[in-house]
């Protein structure tokens, strides 16, 4: 939840939500007298401007834009939007960095989209041993400021991988700290937006002037911890869906990161994030539903229980989340946990589940 400074907290409203009312209501009065054509043209046209504008915004709802959009967007502006990099990269896996390169490296050194600015997910993140923890209030605070994202802003993410880290941001601004306004992940990415032939920027990137001191809250319903977690083994009170590959869910295939045990928490669902994508894009609602309910998952649990997603870090968990999301998920009913398996699977005091040799599972208590 984003307060300016020096105001009384209260999410502030989106500019474009105040015209949608009117655009099938009778144009106003003033405009309707005799002799008025010249002033009935120019409100028709003001009129369908603020439809087409607000057609604009009502596609980023659902949380994912195409190429194609954003294009269209930065051809004629319908409103103040920030383009956001948010890559990161998984070492030892296939969404690794180039050799000797790093996500703000490579951001640098383009190209990249016009215009983008670059946020840090390992940078802008709490103090902690485990990997890229949301940050505290005045950390992010200080983050959005410096990227010039202020509370009527509209904001794309995007990554170099396609479809990979770039939830995460959207994650973050828009469900943890409460954006007001729009956020969308960018379908397919850089890679897509390369393939279409679109416009890119390859000179040093410039620092947009920084936005005028606000004050974000954390949203504490959108973020669970270890004893959250804990609490639902017992409970199971969340649907809790994991979104790493099945094998190592099963404990079968060893973690990416050293000295981590394998498997699952009791009482969580498979749901890999794999499973929701087609190469670097995200699948459309039909073929997503298809997937969720192959797990097992109905529609109606989305819209009525709380949902937990989790992961290796909290990244790919946000994959997940933006794709039940546009299957009918309410953002309110959804959170991360933020520490996922980096946390569970090096504490010893979490229940695990793997599959034995038998294939049945079998639980790995706590350690005392």
């Amino acid at each position: 939840m984003l307060v300016p400074s020096g105001r009384a907290a209260a999410v502030l409203p989106l500019p474009i939500r105040a015209v949608r009312r009117p655009f099938g209501a009778a144009p106003a009065a003033s405009a309707c007298f005799a002799g008025a054509g010249l002033r009935l043209q120019i409100f028709g046209q003001a009129r369908r401007g603020l439809a087409f504008s607000a057609r604009r915004s009502c596609a980023m709802e659902s949380g994912l834009v195409s190429c194609e959009w954003l294009k269209a967007e930065l051809d004629a502006p319908s409103g103040p939007l920030k383009i956001v990099e948010a890559t990161w990269y998984l070492p030892n896996s296939p969404f690794a960095a180039p050799e000797g390169s790093s996500p703000q490296a490579e951001y640098t050194k383009g190209p990249r989209l016009p215009g983008a600015q670059f946020f840090d997910i390992d940078g802008v993140a709490a103090d902690s041993s485990l990997p890229h923890m949301l940050p505290d209030e005045e950390r992010f605070s200080a983050a959005m400021a410096a990227l010039g994202i202020e509370p009527g802003t509209r904001v794309v993410a995007y990554d170099r991988l396609g479809l990979f880290s770039s939830p995460r941001f959207w994650y973050t601004l828009k469900v943890a700290f409460g954006h007001p306004a729009p956020v969308a992940v960018l379908d397919g990415g850089l890679p897509r937006w390369k393939e279409l032939g679109f416009p890119l920027e390859e000179a040093a990137p410039n620092m947009p002037p920084p936005a005028k001191p606000a004050r974000w809250s954390k949203v504490a319903s959108a973020v669970w911890d270890k004893s959250q977690v804990l609490e639902n083994v017992s409970s199971a009170s969340a649907l809790h869906l994991d979104a790493r590959p099945k094998p190592r869910f099963d404990g079968l295939a060893p973690e990416p990161r050293p000295k981590m045990r394998s498997g699952h928490a009791p009482n969580s669902r498979s749901l890999p994030a794999t499973q929701l994508l087609n190469g670097s894009s995200m699948l459309p609602p039909e073929e997503l539903l298809k997937v969720v309910q192959a797990a097992g998952i109905k529609p109606e649990q989305l819209r009525d229980r709380r949902v937990l997603t989790s992961c290796g870090s909290g990244l790919t968990a946000c994959i997940v989340g933006l794709a039940l999301h546009r299957v009918g998920m309410p953002l309110s009913s959804w959170a991360v946990y933020d520490g996922s398996w980096a946390e569970w699977g090096a504490c010893q005091d979490t229940p695990i589940v793997k599959l034995g040799a038998d294939g049945g599972e079998e639980v790995v208590p706590p350690s005392e």
